[in-house]
Parts: C-alpha cells; sequence; structure tokens
C-alpha cells in the first residue's frame, strides 16, 4: 500500500488559538483512517483545511504527490474527494433523487448550450446521471422515497443520503464527519458494514471522524488522535488504544 494522502506540519491557526499545530501523517490508499480526539480537539478544522473549505495557515498537503495545498473547494472535488459534514448540508428544498443528481453535474461534460437545445450528447449525458442517482439511492437503501423532499427525513435517512450525494462525486477520497452520529447501536453496526462494503465497491480510502470509539476501532486500519489541535498518536486500533498520552487525553491524568 502507498501513501496516498500526506500532510506535512499542518497548521490553522484563528489569532492566538492554534487550531490545528504542527500535524504531519500519511494515509495510504485502500485504508480506513480514522481520525479521533475530544470536543474540540481540531477534527473538523483538519477535514475543512484537506478539502479546501478553510485556508492553510502553514505545512503542506499532498494527494499522489500533487500539491493541493491553496486549491479551491471545488478543484480538490474535481482531484476526488468527497465528504459529508458534522451538520448535515442537504438541498433540503429539494428530493433525494435531485440531491444527488445535483453533486454529479461536477463531473459532467456537456455545456450550457448543448443542455438548452437538448443536443444529443447532453440528452444521454442527462439520461446517464439519472440512472446512477438511482443506482447510489438503491445502494443506501432509499430508492423507494426517491422523490420525497430531503426535509423530511430522518436524521439517520439524512446522513444516508449524504453519503449517497458524496458517492456521486466519483470520489477516490471519501471523507465522513461523524457519519454514525444520533444512530443507536444496530444502526452503526449495520454503517461499519456499509462503509466496509463501499471500500471494496468502489476502491475508495475512507477516512472518518467519529466520537463513538468502539464503532472506530472495529472500522478502522490505522487511527490517528488529536488533542488540542495537536497529534498525540498515529496507528493501529490496538496501539493507539493502548498509548497513554490517548488515555489521558480521554480520562485525565491520574
Amino acid at each position: 500500500m502507498t501513501a496516498l494522502l500526506e500532510a506535512e506540519r499542518l497548521c490553522r491557526n484563528y489569532g492566538g488559538l492554534k487550531a490545528v499545530n504542527d500535524v504531519s501523517f500519511q494515509v495510504l490508499e485502500g485504508e480506513i483512517f480514522g481520525l479521533i480526539g475530544p470536543n474540540g480537539a481540531g477534527k473538523t478544522t483538519l477535514f475543512n483545511l484537506m478539502t479546501g473549505l478553510t485556508p492553510v495557515s502553514g505545512g503542506t498537503l499532498r494527494y499522489r504527490g500533487e500539491l493541493l495545498t491553496g486549491l479551491s473547494p471545488h478543484r480538490i472535488a474535481e482531484k476526488g474527494f468527497g465528504r459529508t459534514f458534522q451538520n448535515i448540508r442537504l438541498f433540503k428544498g429539494l428530493s433525494a433523487l435531485e440531491n444527488v443528481k445535483v453533486s454529479q453535474h461536477v463531473t459532467t461534460k456537456c455545456g450550457l448550450l448543448s443542455a438548452v437545445f437538448c443536443s444529443p450528447a447532453s440528452w444521454a449525458e442527462e439520461k446517464e446521471v439519472d440512472e446512477k442517482a438511482w443506482e447510489l439511492l438503491k445502494l443506501v437503501g432509499l430508492a423507494g422515497r426517491a422523490t420525497e423532499l430531503a426535509e423530511n427525513f430522518s436524521y439517520g435517512d439524512q446522513r444516508r443520503l449524504e453519503i449517497a450525494r458524496a458517492l456521486a462525486l466519483k470520489p477516490q477520497v471519501l471523507l465522513l464527519d461523524e457519519p454514525a452520529a444520533g444512530m443507536n447501536a444496530a444502526e452503526k453496526h449495520a454503517l461499519t458494514e456499509f462503509i466496509r462494503g463501499i471500500r471494496d465497491q468502489f476502491r475508495l480510502t475512507v477516512l472518518l471522524i467519529e466520537h463513538h470509539v468502539p464503532l472506530v476501532m472495529n472500522l478502522c486500519d490505522r487511527i490517528a488522535v488529536l488533542n488540542f489541535g495537536e497529534l498525540i498518536a498515529v496507528g493501529k486500533p490496538a496501539d493507539v488504544q493502548n498509548n497513554r498520552a490517548v488515555i489521558e487525553a480521554y480520562l485525565g491524568a491520574e
């Protein structure tokens, strides 16, 4: 397995506050990489740096050796990054099907004029987008509700719709921000199997932030732990679980 994503001394400062401070790690191609830490540790900020939503204050991020630092979110998405958010960001006034179709238009090739004049190429591409959206909704178990507005979905179903929308970008790297939030034990178990399944089916590299530590320990190949914006451990689940600095970050020192 080769390094797909490399962060080197990444920093994000807000005045005197160092939300992410000198963080370096590698994510290997094809692995499920977990990011954990107490509330306010800088996990979502790190995801925002990786996807271009927040400018980097210092350090570099490379994808397949190519510098990502300074690129806009849509350019990073075009390179193969898809993500969900801690606070769900669906188009709640659109149907489930429309939400997934909107995401696919980042990867379409026909321009505005082709769409306006309904050229054969535009029609064929739109048909493909529609079919792919139905396929993804079926994958996440929402095909039966394709025409319903996203605002009428339960919290768990909105989470699944977000994952379908992220997959519509045809990502090579999928970032999931607290995908198990609000789920019960049975739903969390099903989510674990689902993430493994889509990793294998779509040949993805998956990064996830999650507060439910047992889920992360069971699902992830490797885990990074942040505390107060600093990386305090990286390794396999068993190694991280027994790391004294990690135990102190969660439970406090004696």
